[in-house]
């Protein structure tokens, strides 16, 4: 039976149902396609998605009952249009935000997790067994795991990656020799771009693979292209090289985004993207409900994703207590001297973004610059005089030449950048007094 039929079928069967109920008041209303169409058009405003047929029921000659039916159950809440409702009463009123979060907490906790479905089609021998054996030492070396076990499908049982024989996919995530074609989300992309933004590159790659060794393959790629940075201090004789970002900061943000990232996101990936000027680490999917970008730099309750996954990178000492990678990263980066990294949520990605000891955002402001001013005072970071078509050009998108005019002006009337010179010879740059006004705030 084909899905139309199924839904005449359906709908013959709700009929039947529904019109004992009706009254001699319900008189019904003309239904055009236009009404079913708009109705649709509602229904797709749900979110989450709920399967709601629409049924005709005439009652008259020329009038029809519009009956929505669903069979669809979901736990709270919903919204609709991006606003979740409550019914009190006669009455549907905006839910308070706090209830809001209190219900889709309690609907992701009930939901079974991405990680914790059986890996259909998989089997023990298809694992990765010198990493699994890896894992073992390790975790038997820190003390998160008994001497006596001995034998991977133990620590596989152990480790609960495994339900009654049957690999789940957190198994395939850690340990998985073939994560294609049914995992393509077990994936890394590298890139170091030349200047500050993606316009050219110097070096790409992409590879897939289970979380250890794509770790491994990050820190390879990172140790390939950031510089060491030496100097003479007064009274010894070596030379003494320090990196340009702390390497266990990067280690700890490459962790926490494998560790923490959402896997059912099948075209998500881990992204490692090195400019000029900074170091980013991007991973699918945004924060848990209930956290926020502020509390990563605080004391926050611990909601792992993925605790099957975090479990196994605790064991192995690669992570510590859950909810303090975040804090570890910035405690990590004081202690070598390094400025705070940034968390950002980016068009549906989690972002940390790493700067290097001698670097000073120019964007810390009091004033409420567009997303443009800022890419523009950021590229102007390297305190030389711009030619303005050359500014222009380095935009990531750039605007109408009038448009950036505007920009500029609005920014030097705010007496962040400066220029000199007119028509092809004028020339931007940023003003030191805008790095006088950072320290001041």
């Amino acid at each position: 039976m084909g899905r139309q039929d199924r839904c005449r079928a359906s709908g013959s069967h709700l009929t039947e149902k529904v019109v004992p109920f009706l009254t001699e008041t319900d008189k019904g209303q003309d239904a055009t396609d236009a009404t079913f169409q708009e109705v649709a058009n509602a229904i797709r405003k749900l979110d989450p998605p709920a399967w709601i047929e629409q049924v005709r029921i005439p009652v008259s000659d020329m009038k029809e009952v519009l009956f929505l039916a669903t069979t669809t159950h979901a736990d709270g809440p919903y919204t609709f249009d991006g606003r979740p409702y409550a019914r009190i009463g006669n009455t549907t009123s905006r839910m308070p935000q706090h209830e809001y979060e209190r219900r889709l907490l309690a609907r992701t906790k009930n939901q079974q997790r991405w990680e914790a479905e059986s890996a259909e089609g998989y089997a023990v021998v298809e694992l990765d067994r010198r990493e699994i054996e890896k894992t073992i030492q390790a975790a038997v070396e820190a003390g998160r795991l008994e001497s006596t076990v001995t034998t991977f499908t133990e620590a596989l049982d152990r480790f609960h990656l495994r339900v009654d024989g049957t690999l789940l996919r957190a198994a395939v995530v850690l340990f998985g020799q073939r994560v294609l074609p049914d995992f393509p989300q077990c994936s890394l992309r590298m890139a170091r771009f030349k200047g500050t933004t993606k316009t050219e590159f110097l070096d790409q790659r992409q590879l897939n693979g289970h979380a250890f060794h794509l770790l491994e393959e990050a820190d390879l790629f990172l140790r390939r292209h950031l510089p060491v940075a030496g100097r003479i201090e007064p009274g010894v004789l070596e030379r003494q090289d320090q990196p340009l970002y702390p390497p266990l900061a990067l280690r700890e943000a490459l962790v926490n985004a494998l560790c923490h990232r959402d896997y059912a996101i099948a075209g998500g990936a881990v992204n490692v993207a090195v400019y000029d000027d900074r170091l980013e680490i991007i991973s699918a999917g945004l924060l848990p409900p209930g956290i926020s970008i502020a509390d990563l730099k605080r004391e926050h309750v611990s909601r792992p994703r993925n605790p099957l996954i975090a479990e196994v990178f605790y064991r192995r000492g690669l992570i510590e207590r859950w909810g303090r990678g975040t804090q570890r990263i910035l405690e990590l980066c004081r202690t070598a001297g390094q400025p705070e990294p940034d968390f950002e949520e980016q068009a549906g990605n989690v972002v940390v973004r790493f700067y290097p000891s001698d670097y000073t955002p120019p964007l810390r402001v009091s004033h409420n610059l567009t997303s443009r001013q800022r890419e523009i005072l950021q590229i102007l970071s390297d305190r030389q005089p711009w030619r303005f078509q050359d500014l222009l050009s380095q935009l990531s998108e750039p605007p109408a030449v009038r448009t950036l005019r505007d920009d500029l002006q609005m920014l030097r009337k705010l007496g962040l950048v400066d220029s000199g010179g007119r028509s092809v010879a004028a020339r931007w740059w940023l003003k030191e007094s805008s790095e006088d006004q950072e320290k001041g705030e």
